[in-house]
């Protein structure tokens, strides 16, 4: 054998070794995969942590350990706790979640897990933004929807309570907000987020008529409209139609209360 077939042969052989070297890697990966969704199934979240963390060291293009990884550290955060170990958690989960898109733009879960961990941190604008990728990806996702509408009542209403409170106005006392100039300087701030919040509602109950979580806030955010209103009359009518959907949130939750009921607890959406 001369000494250019011995070097093939040598260079051959290296190859196949980096080849198993490199299927050796993939085949612990996976290993450490099924043990970690093993201890997330189980609830052992800080256990399936360390799992999931050797499977991405071991494969660093493994996508859904990766997610795993992020929905571990997401299951261990509690949303309004301000400890040092739970912020250190919801920052994992974040970086986790954005390598996940660093793969993967497109990954619509992920990127309602970021918006959801910016909702309940309270960071509105952040959230939204977050829930509107994630519309663009899957349009037919009526929580997403829903959850917009609510970021629109979180941030009216808490400015609309304070107006109310500095003109002398009680909560339940019948609007609009009898300052014109202050009612204008609201309805300039808060209008369009109104109604940027109605909108997704109705596209959420056009995906699901029964939704009746969505309705509430239907009711919720019309009663914003109506102390932006410039007559008594026109608060009226908004106030109207928010008793309305006060009336089909109670009247669809007897509908659904019954349909399980009459189903043994199984509803249709289950």
């Amino acid at each position: 054998m001369n000494h250019r077939t011995t070097s093939i042969l040598l260079v051959a052989a290296l190859v196949l070794l980096g080849v198993a070297g490199v299927g050796c890697q993939k085949l612990k990966a996976r290993d450490q995969l099924n043990k970690g969704v093993q201890a997330f199934r189980g609830g052992a979240y800080p256990v399936a942590v360390e799992h999931f963390k050797q499977a991405v060291a071991l494969d660093p293009n493994y996508p859904i350990a990766r997610s795993y990884l992020a929905a571990s550290y997401m299951y261990q955060y509690i949303p309004g706790a301000e400890s040092e170990e739970n912020l250190r958690m919801a920052k994992a989960a974040e970086d986790e979640y954005r390598k996940v898109l660093d793969q993967d733009p497109r990954n619509g879960n992920a990127m309602l897990a970021i918006a959801q961990l910016k909702f309940h941190q309270k960071n509105l604008d952040e959230a939204l933004d977050w829930y509107k990728k994630a519309i663009a990806i899957n349009p037919n996702d009526k929580t997403a929807y829903y959850t917009i509408g609510v970021i629109a009542w979180s941030k009216t209403y808490p400015a609309r309570m304070t107006v109310r409170a500095e003109l002398g106005m009680r909560p339940e006392d019948p609007g609009p907000l009898k300052d014109k100039k202050v009612r204008d300087g609201l309805r300039e701030k808060n209008l369009a987020i109104i109604d940027e919040g109605t909108q997704a509602l109705e596209k959420a109950l056009g995906l699901d008529p029964e939704y009746d979580d969505a309705m509430a806030y239907m009711n919720l955010l019309y009663r914003e409209r109506a102390d932006l209103e410039d007559s008594a009359a026109a608060y009226g009518q908004d106030i109207g139609t928010a008793n309305k959907w006060i009336d089909k949130t109670v009247e669809t939750k007897r509908i659904k209360a019954a349909k399980t009921a009459n189903t043994g607890g199984i509803t249709s959406s289950q």
